[in-house]
Formats: structure tokens, C-alpha cells, sequence
């Protein structure tokens, strides 16, 4: 069991380092614009898109969004 806590530390660590990297990119993209030259993509115009697409999709995207929370906070 150790050998798959050490991964799954891992995996948790890799997911929080992800986290702030999104949160860091969004705070550059409102203060700057979204032409911040060194991320190359628009992360707000991305969450947009998605809250969008979950919003077209109703009770599925209701549901979707759940259960990411759901995973997100299982931690």
C-alpha cells in the first residue's frame, strides 16, 4: 500500500500545482487582458465556453458540475 499512497500523493500534488497555475493565469488575464503573451490561450474565454456548454445542456451540465465539485473537494 505505500508504493500507491506515494502515487497517489503524487497525483494530488500534481492536481494542486495545476490548480494555481489556473488561478495565477486567470489573475494575469484580468489584469492584463487576454494578451498575456507567454500563456497562449485564453483560460477565461475557456471557462466561459465550458460554463456555457454546461448550461446548454441543463440537467446533464447541472449534474456534470456536481460532480466535479464533488471530486474536487473529495481530497
Amino acid at each position: 500500500m505505500g508504493m500507491i499512497d506515494t502515487v497517489k500523493n503524487w497525483l494530488r500534488q500534481i492536481a494542486e500545482v495545476g490548480l494555481m497555475l489556473i488561478a495565477a493565469a486567470v489573475v494575469l488575464e484580468i489584469i492584463f487582458g487576454s494578451a498575456v503573451p507567454f500563456l497562449g490561450v485564453s483560460i477565461l474565454g475557456n471557462i466561459t465556453a465550458l460554463s456555457a456548454e454546461l448550461g446548454d445542456k441543463g440537467l446533464v451540465g447541472v449534474i456534470s458540475l456536481a460532480v466535479i465539485i464533488w471530486l474536487y473537494n473529495r481530497r
